[in-house]
């Protein structure tokens, strides 16, 4: 990894420089039990040095990854003197895994635990919050609702019920026929609509393209962004004339990524654990900003630090899109009443990234 700043950089830049004292370091996990068959494991990185705790957390899906993970324990060597960029350079040379992850997008998301735990502490050691740093301004998030599958329009009408004026994003899925299509598009809440079609078929949440499920889709969510489609011969015809509403997710884990899509796109659904560094999630913004491409954030089910840390980045850059951070009590099994309402409020300006 280069630590060399360039232009293409410059938000990093304020950053990088960040003086990083770690002593030592531990886990702990997290668990939510969301139905009989998942429970969602994540694991909650904590760096100690001066006094000062950084906070990030691990987001990787698979259980035996996670459980792996904290049965090894603290071996890492991280304690010395660091800056935020030659930790981060240190980490890029550290296997994280005691064993071959489930996947290999799994590398990212735990780094980016790592590198969140970082900067939490390194601006905490400094007296600092991450908007001063930046020298950015910190706006109330708008958020959607992700719920997950939906096989009828019911269970949305009944978050609907109870909080009317959630936005919604939603992930198709081959049973959507034309009724259950047309009775979600009626509730006009939904803001996105994940289509799933850009991960290996083996993935659990990958949907196969489908060119008729693509056509009724983009006909019944005439205004909603269009998020992952899979572009084969078949669906291409379908997806044409609909390039200026499709964002990219799962394909994006660096600036280059989205320089390399075929049409610009003009939205992108911005994830830091897919990026793993704190760098590279920078340098995409910056990119973003340069081409003129809006972004949104996304956020992987997490359970603890790693939603507030999405939520403030999404209030520095991207406030107003619809942001896929909503407080993790949203993904609880038994939806409650009394959870925040959108747009989320200023987060407080105190020091760290939390």
């Amino acid at each position: 990894m280069s630590t060399t700043l360039t232009a293409a950089t410059a938000t990093y830049a304020r950053l990088a420089g960040l003086p990083l004292h770690i002593d030592a370091y531990e886990l702990s996990g997290l668990e939510l039990a969301v139905s009989e068959q998942f429970t969602r494991l994540t694991s909650v990185v904590h760096l100690h040095g001066s006094g000062e705790e950084g906070q990030g957390e691990d987001t990787t899906y698979a259980p035996p990854d996670q459980l792996a993970f904290r049965a090894a324990g603290p071996v890492l060597p991280l304690a010395g003197e660091w800056t935020l960029d030659s930790f981060s350079a240190h980490l890029e040379r550290l296997d994280l895994f005691p064993s071959a992850p489930s996947s290999p997008d799994f590398r990212n998301f735990r780094r980016w635990a790592f590198e969140s735990a970082a900067l939490d502490l390194a601006l905490r050691q400094a007296g600092r919050s991450l908007a001063a740093t930046l020298g950015r301004a910190s706006r109330p998030v708008s958020f959607v609702v992700s719920p997950g599958p939906e096989a009828s329009a019911e269970p949305v009408r009944a978050r609907l019920a109870m909080y009317p004026g959630l936005r919604l994003k939603l992930m198709a899925t081959p049973d959507w026929d034309d009724a259950i299509v047309e009775a979600l598009a009626s509730t006009d809440a939904v803001d996105v609509v994940d289509l799933k079609g850009q991960y290996e078929e083996s993935v659990p949440i990958a949907v196969r393209p489908d060119a008729e499920l693509y056509r009724r889709v983009l006909r019944a969510f005439a205004d909603a962004w269009i998020e992952d489609p899979g572009v084969t011969a078949t669906t291409e015809p379908v997806l044409r004339d609909h390039y200026q509403r499709i964002t990219w997710d799962a394909p994006i884990h660096c600036a280059a990524d989205i320089s390399r899509q075929t049409v610009r796109p003009r939205m992108i659904n911005i994830k830091p654990s897919r990026f793993g560094s704190v760098r590279a999630l920078l340098d995409a913004y910056d990119y973003c900003a340069r081409a003129g491409i809006g972004t949104y954030g996304g956020g992987q089910f997490e359970l603890g630090p790693g939603r507030p840390q999405v939520q403030l980045l999404a209030s520095l850059f991207h406030a107003a899109a619809p942001n896929d951070v909503a407080p993790a009590a949203f993904n609880e099994p038994i939806l409650r009443r009394g959870l925040p309402t959108s747009p989320l409020p200023l987060p407080e300006p105190r020091a760290g990234f939390r």
